[in-house]
């Protein structure tokens, strides 16, 4: 099933989206794998620039991005992201039960250049990755968490969930670090997006509510 691109917003110079797990951010390599939001948003908006994703959500994760329509908006607000002027929040269910209501998790890691795209632990060679997160309950005996990244490594929130000096439990469906078996069935969801507008400046912030 193809999965399902949502437009929360449009502006003259971006859009906003909520986009379903198994959905990629920015085309993959191959005609097969060309399917992905930016590549979706340039079909509806015949006037947005050819390269406009800003940031970018994992395939698997769901949730909201913000895409640029225009150069200038692109610049700014890759320009935000990179300077850590955007706030996001995430919500996820884990594989288990969590006894901690909060903290901050603080892990150096590195692409595995053996198997990518997963990333690894590295005390000597990784980039320190930081989180803070808080408790939203258990279900089912599964723990529903909210993470605020500090930083936007790759695959952050995923490893500091699962890895032992992290919350030692991944999140629910995840194929690279827990135990999902396909696309689109992580349970984590990008639910708060803000951002200054790219010309006015005004902070802008969106709400998408996870389906899980």
């Amino acid at each position: 099933m193809t999965p399902l691109l949502e437009i929360l917003h449009t502006d003259d110079c971006f859009v906003v989206v909520n986009k379903e797990a198994g959905m990629l951010s920015v085309p993959g390599r191959g005609p097969e794998k060309i399917d992905s939001v930016a590549h979706r948003v340039r079909q509806m908006f015949p006037d947005c620039i050819e390269q406009p994703a800003a940031h970018r959500l994992d395939m698997d994760t769901s949730g909201l991005m913000v895409v640029a329509l225009t150069a200038e908006a692109h610049r700014e607000l890759s320009r935000q992201f990179h300077e850590r002027e955007t706030e996001k929040r995430y919500v996820a269910l884990l594989e288990g039960v969590l006894e901690a209501d909060s903290g901050t998790i603080e892990l150096p890691f590195r692409l595995d250049v053996d198997n990518r795209p997963i990333q690894i632990y590295d005390e000597v060679h990784g980039k320190m990755g930081t989180t803070h997160w808080e408790k939203i309950g258990i279900e089912n005996g599964l723990t529903r968490i909210s993470f605020t990244p500090v930083t936007g490594r790759t695959h952050q929130l995923r490893l500091h969930a699962a890895h032992e000096k992290g919350l030692g439990i991944p999140i629910v469906g995840d194929p690279f670090y827990g135990n999902g078996t396909g696309p689109g069935q992580m349970k984590l969801h990008a639910c708060e997006l803000t951002f200054s507008h790219p010309v006015t400046g005004q902070r802008m912030t969106f709400v998408s509510e996870p389906a899980f």
